[in-house]
């Protein structure tokens, strides 16, 4: 059973916006937050006027000053005047949280046009700051002192993997993860890291590729970014600039938030929330052409592959090495250079997978443009495994 079915009305990606990602010095978050949705207003067709709910998806944690930006979106048109905005947050999820609140606005009934965006100031801000708040989103670590940050837990995470499973060519395995997402984000305009690193490198502990926390090298991590995303949450099609994507299911699912009562490598509540989207758009892995995964660090797209059901618990090698996860593969991952590549401005990034998706599924991504894709899966999560948010997209 589909979302249409179960809940009797349609879901419609109906328009949306991308900026570049990277070091934005020109850029203020209100800026960028007008940037991408004028783009989506017009990219759908409508007026601004024609708005009824607006969701923010921002994580800041204090990386800067303003924290209470629900209605920079405004500044887009004085037609916004009044226009019900909220701020949404739940970590590195945070785009996808303000998504799914703009569904459920639809699917009650309270809105028939959402206006859902994300994104996020970064670059500005010390990397003592960027630490700090972004280990704001870790229970054991908030408020704590630490060299090597949110790379320090999932390196944690890539440890515990190799005593369960056998560290083997792990360090190759995520490799090549890295090596293959830089390759894709050469693709993507919006790409912050657009060059092709190779494996060797990727694989290799240098001074230009230093270890940051073993086992986890500079390649590894995804970089501190600026940038914005936004989209257009429709009923019903709005004659946009082109035809729009259908929301088929959405699955969301919280794990506990101490370390101590998680199993460090399952991610159970990101596999429940796979679970939850496919079951509601009633299809399964083999139904889908490409997915978009939340690769924080190349640790977490490994532990994808699993918690997806595209492998068994410590196999998720198989993906990369018999060359499932490629853009030639069986099933495409992160075909845009995921988090990785294209950046990760945290409250940005939800909204921009469901964009790059979109994209995707209406032929128009450029040279990152698969083969006739039709349905597709967004990942996004927060913490180590804590708030995860899966959608399945359709064309239409």
């Amino acid at each position: 059973m589909s979302l249409q079915e179960q809940f009797g009305k349609d879901v419609l990606l109906t328009g949306w916006g991308h900026s570049r990602f990277g070091k934005l010095t020109e850029e203020t978050l209100e800026s960028l937050i007008v940037q991408v949705a004028t783009e989506a207003i017009a990219n759908a067709g409508i007026e601004p006027g024609q708005i009824d709910e607006i969701y923010l998806g921002q994580f800041n944690s204090g990386m800067m000053p303003l924290a209470f930006p629900s209605s920079l979106a405004l500044q887009v048109s004085a037609d916004l005047a009044n226009v019900a905005a909220t701020r949404v947050e739940n970590a590195c999820a945070s785009g996808s949280a303000a998504f799914q609140q703009g569904t459920k606005s639809l699917l009650a009934g309270t809105a028939k046009t959402v206006l859902v965006i994300g994104a996020e100031k970064m670059t500005h801000a010390g990397a003592d700051v960027v630490g700090a708040g972004l280990l704001g989103a870790d229970y054991d670590m908030a408020g704590k002192a630490s060299t090597t940050g949110f790379t320090g837990l999932f390196a944690e995470v890539a440890k515990h993997y190799g005593k369960r499973y056998g560290d083997g060519t792990l360090g190759d395995v995520l490799g090549s993860i890295a090596a293959k997402n830089h390759r894709n984000g050469v693709d993507n305009p919006f790409a912050q890291l657009r060059k092709d690193l190779g494996e060797d490198f990727c694989r290799t502990v240098s001074d230009k590729n230093p270890m940051v926390a073993d086992p986890l090298r500079r390649t590894d991590c995804s970089p501190v970014s600026d940038g914005a995303a936004a989209v257009v949450l429709s009923t019903s099609p709005t004659g946009g600039a082109t035809a729009p994507v259908r929301l088929a299911g959405f699955g969301h699912a919280n794990d506990f938030f101490p370390a101590s009562r998680r199993d460090p490598v399952a991610f159970n509540a990101t596999r429940v929330s796979w679970q939850r989207a496919l079951t509601m758009a009633g299809v399964g892995l083999a139904g889908l052409d490409f997915a978009e995964v939340h690769d924080c660090f190349t640790i977490a797209e490994l532990l994808m592959y699993e918690a997806m059901g595209l492998t068994e618990p410590g196999q998720g090698a198989r993906a990369i090495e018999e060359g499932w996860v490629y853009k030639d593969g069986k099933l495409p991952i992160n075909v845009s250079g995921g988090l990785k590549a294209k950046g990760h401005p945290v409250g940005a990034t939800g909204v921009s997978q469901h964009v790059i998706a979109a994209m995707q599924l209406t032929g128009t991504a450029g040279s990152m443009q698969l083969a006739n894709p039709r349905r597709a899966a967004v990942q996004n999560m927060g913490g180590v495994g804590i708030a995860n948010y899966v959608s399945v997209l359709e064309s239409v």
